[in-house]
């Protein structure tokens, strides 16, 4: 399967806190550690690892050559990106606490500030049948959707990170959505996952949902069935990649003709790994390295 990520492209800088800075208090850190990152890059990396051919779209500053050279060295296409002269590459502050957890303050950079252009460039090359896959941390959304569902495209979502300027773009386009429990219920107006399943149906009928839930596992609705996946109990080392490692792996798996069932446990299998290990697009697995887990954690 063919995927166009238009996504964000962040410099990752992760700080190992005892905990995540409170009001007002000074804290020092126990470590610094810079990783390429954002949510674009990470689906693209996942999407490439676990088998599909990707091409990303979006822009950089001039001190993204980090962000490029690992989207390169994956395999992914990077021919439709843009380096832009006048803005600095988006970058990210993630505090890792004692237990895995995470918090991040984001800047957008270039991926705030991407031309019209580049939208149409990216497009060019794709039609029906292919996927597009889409986050809110980049400029120039609704005109990626209605573009490329205008040239036949299936169109996936992870409306993340929530903002107002979200519910105003044309989400009735979208073929298949990525939300975490925040997400879903500031789509659907509900708290429960039943109720956030089934609001998001009755929103969005065209759509298959995906409801991430924590350790709680995963859900996916698409008007057919209703199918729940747990995790795989791991030690976690930090959080940071794994729900993009899960969206990346279901996409593939989905998108090349596995069952929802099939797409939910490699998904989970991939983001298991993943909480294992630091960082954010260092932490994704294989393709390989998931089935070998699977093999292992057969239930």
């Amino acid at each position: 399967m063919r995927v166009l990520n238009f996504g964000s492209l962040n410099l990752d800088f992760v700080y190992q806190v005892e905990h995540f800075v409170r009001p007002g208090e000074t804290l020092g850190s126990e470590s610094l550690q810079t990783f390429a990152g954002g949510k674009g890059l990470n689906q693209s990396v996942a999407l490439c690892r676990a088998g599909a051919e990707v091409f990303h779209a979006g822009c950089v500053g001039e001190d993204g050559g980090l962000l490029l050279q690992t989207l390169r060295e994956v395999g992914v296409d990077i021919s439709l990106t843009q380096t832009l002269s006048d803005v600095r590459t988006g970058h990210a502050i993630i505090q890792v606490d004692a237990s895995g957890q995470n918090c991040i303050l984001l800047f957008g950079g270039a991926n705030r500030a991407v031309p019209e252009s580049c939208v149409d460039r990216a497009l060019e090359p794709f039609g029906a049948g292919d996927w597009l896959l889409l986050q809110n941390e980049t400029a120039g959304l609704a005109q990626l959707m209605e573009k490329g569902k205008a040239r036949g495209m299936k169109i996936a979502v992870n409306p993340s990170p929530i903002s107002p300027e979200l519910l105003k773009l044309p989400l009735s386009l979208a073929d298949l959505f990525f939300v975490n429990e925040t997400e879903g219920a500031a789509l659907s107006g509900e708290t429960e996952p039943e109720r956030i399943l089934s609001a998001m149906r009755e929103k969005f009928p065209k759509a298959s949902i995906v409801l991430t839930l924590g350790k709680d596992g995963a859900a996916f609705d698409d008007g057919t069935e209703r199918l729940y996946q747990p995790i795989f109990p791991v030690r976690t080392a930090d959080t940071t990649a794994a729900g993009d490692t899960f969206t990346g792996f279901f996409l593939c798996a989905y998108g090349g003709g596995m069952s929802s069932a099939e797409a939910l446990l490699r998904a989970a299998a991939a983001s298991a790994i993943a909480v294992t290990r630091m960082g954010a697009s260092p932490s994704i697995p294989t393709a390989a390295e998931v089935e070998h887990f699977l093999k292992e954690n057969a239930r």
